[in-house]
């Protein structure tokens, strides 16, 4: 659609309202951090070891981003609304899977069967591209995932909470009732946004090549991709570092763990208040330099010395300053590029960044054995955020020769 039409809340017949697409795309955040504080606890629970149990997190974002790539192509086909409707309704089966799990190889199975959630997160991004042009779709994104961000500052900390008084399953019940209230929701109030394609599904793969063989395409991919690596870097190592390193309670990890999301919430405040002014590739930029920036000064923190929770989570919040200027305005460049494939390319560009995430998230398990501290962590991060401003300059320069 080239221009937003009327939206009337809880009318399936009209685009959906913003509130639908915040907890669409909060659901799927909820999911991937409330319980990390619990990974410890649930370690022992499965009796397995920590590397094992962070698997949670790293299959979960790989089968996340693989399912991306389908996630697009078949929207783009057959529309957003059944799409959505179907993700969240295998969502909730997969929850009540990892609430009854034997052990932990069933459990890791239905924790990437929950990774179906992710339908929320591309779909909700292509419903924005969908109602607005380029420069509004940045901005739009920007006060979604603003909304958004809230979840993960409060999500570990309740999850943390909740672990300490009723147990770890206490977080996949609290997912699942979450989970059927947003299937609801989506059912009453999401209309179509989409004109399905005319083309068989074999016909919308085939339109990869023609964003495959964008610079412009790559440049926001990798962008986004470096620039979220950090954060899902730290996804798969903060617990650990919490518990082991600084000997924090799970409801003081899940305190210290929203610090990125802190940070995330004000990004994208800044993206829906000033993109359209700055344009994209400056904001982008910006936010590269600054987590890249708040890395380095942590690592120089450490070095003197100052080696406490307090410093390691709170330059954390440097991070996600950066990547609510970066994710948004770099998903509407990807999205921009072809726009009658907007669908594909968020699915696409969304499996690049999180199949990175996921690299990165069990390197960093794999890695933080104790002995080093936190500075495996602190490195897998700083040098993944320098590689998303080397990203983002590649991306302006081309450009600018494109238009000289």
């Amino acid at each position: 659609m080239s221009t937003i039409e009327p939206v009337r809340f809880l009318d399936r017949a009209t685009p959906p309202h913003i509130f639908t697409l915040i907890v669409l795309t909060g659901l799927g955040a909820l999911s991937m951090n409330i319980f990390l504080p619990s990974l410890p606890q649930m370690t022992e629970y499965f009796v397995t070891d920590y590397r094992l149990m962070q698997l949670s997190v790293a299959l979960y974002l790989a089968v996340n981003a693989g399912l991306q790539i389908l996630i697009g192509p078949i929207s783009d086909r057959y529309g957003r609304r059944p799409v959505l409707l179907g993700g969240v309704a295998v969502f909730l089966v997969a929850t009540l899977g990892c609430l009854f799990a034997p052990n932990i190889e069933v459990f890791l199975f239905f924790r990437m069967m929950q990774a179906v959630v992710v339908v929320g997160l591309v779909l909700g991004r292509a419903v924005v591209r969908d109602m607005y042009p380029a420069d509004q779709a940045a901005s739009q994104i920007g006060y979604v995932t603003m909304g958004m961000a809230v979840v993960p500052m409060i999500g570990p900390a309740l999850g943390g909470v909740l672990d300490e008084s009723f147990g770890w399953q206490a977080n996949f019940w609290l997912l699942f009732g979450l989970g059927l209230l947003v299937l609801v929701l989506t059912w009453r109030d999401l209309g179509e946004t989409a004109r399905p394609g005319s083309g068989s599904f074999a016909a919308q793969f085939a339109q990869y090549p023609e964003l495959l063989t964008s610079r412009r395409f790559w440049g926001y991919c990798l962008s986004a991709a470096f620039a979220s690596g950090a954060f899902f870097a730290y996804l798969g190592g903060a617990p650990f570092v919490g518990s082991e390193v600084f000997g924090l309670s799970p409801s003081a990890v899940g305190f210290y763990f929203g610090a990125p999301a802190l940070g995330y919430f004000f990004g994208n405040w800044i993206s829906g208040r000033y993109s359209v002014r700055a344009g994209i590739n400056a904001m982008i930029l910006y936010g590269a330099i600054i987590s890249a920036v708040g890395l380095t000064l942590s690592l120089l923190f450490f070095l003197i010395g100052l080696k406490t929770a307090l410093v390691f989570f709170g330059f954390m919040t440097f991070v996600g300053l950066g990547n609510g200027m970066v994710l948004p305005n770099a998903t509407s460049g990807m999205l921009s590029v072809r726009p009658h494939l907007a669908g594909t390319a968020s699915g696409l560009g969304g499996a690049i960044m999180i199949g990175g995430g996921a690299a990165l998230s069990a390197l960093a398990g794999a890695v933080l054995t104790g002995d080093g501290g936190a500075y495996p962590l602190i490195a897998i991060m700083l040098v993944t955020s320098v590689l998303g401003v080397l990203a983002i300059l590649y991306t302006i320069r081309r450009q600018r020769q494109v238009q000289g």
